[in-house]
Parts: C-alpha cells; sequence; structure tokens
C-alpha cells in the first residue's frame, strides 16, 4: 500500500507514519536538504525523545532513549563509500534487537536492508511544498 502525505504539518505526520507502519525499520529517500533528518526528527519525538536529535552524517548512528526507555538508532549511509563498512559498526546486530531504526541514505548499504523495512520517500513538488510517500 502506498500513502501520500504532505509534510506541512510536520508533527501530525509523524504520528499517523508510526502508528500506520508495519515494520520498525524505516528507511528515508531524497535528496540532500529535503528535509530527511526534519521528519527523523519528529518521529523520534512523537516516540518520547526528548534530547536533541542530529544527523548522524559523521558518526553514521546515533542513539537516542525515548522516556519509557525504549531506544531508536538514527543510520545516515551518505559518507558509506562500499557497502560492507557498515558492518563494521556491528550493523546486523542493531537490526536484530528489534528497536526502533531510521536510515538516511538506505540506498548505499542496499544489500544488508531487511525486506520488510518500510519506505519513505521525500520529495518537493511544484510549488514547493514537501511530499512524503510511504511503501
Amino acid at each position: 500500500m502506498e500513502t501520500t502525505y504532505i509534510l506541512s504539518q510536520i508533527d501530525s505526520v509523524a504520528l499517523r507514519i508510526i502508528e500506520s507502519t508495519k515494520s520498525n525499520i524505516l528507511l528515508f529517500y531524497g535528496d540532500m536538504g529535503v528535509g530527511k533528518t526534519t521528519l527523523i526528527t519528529s518521529l523520534a519525538k512523537q516516540l518520547g525523545v526528548t534530547e536533541n536529535i542530529s544527523s548522524p552524517t559523521f558518526s553514521i548512528v546515533n542513539e537516542y532513549r525515548t522516556l519509557d526507555n525504549k531506544i531508536i538508532y538514527h543510520f545516515d549511509a551518505y559518507r558509506i563509500n562500499q557497502e560492507e563498512e557498515i558492518l563494521d559498526l556491528g550493523f546486523e546486530e542493531y537490526i536484530e534487537q528489534g528497536d526502533w531504526i531510521f536510515i538516511e541514505w538506505p540506498e548505499k548499504i542496499a544489500s544488508f536492508i531487511p525486506e520488510n523495512s518500510q519506505k519513505a520517500y521525500i520529495s518537493m513538488n511544484e510549488i514547493g511544498e514537501r511530499l512524503i510517500k510511504l511503501t
């Protein structure tokens, strides 16, 4: 099933995504600067993270705890040059834990992404609205 949202009300969209997703692994596709980290920040907030969320571009993965002590892992694979590099970070162990996992630039590590992951495509339409399509 495919659903498209306009990201003008990002917090309500984030809540709808959480309520409707069939997977704890969410993949975020989109051009640089389109709003992937912004949406992930809102998702984390809706899940109960109170600390500041930042893009893990240089660290590759950031870990956040929710108010009910659940863990969210936020990956940014942008700087990955060869897919296998993600394995050096213990990626397979993260995936197996069952925690929330948000991945920006998942196309860079496509061979290691579980099939049951939820995909989110973020783009801009002709009038400058940010759109998110879930598949």
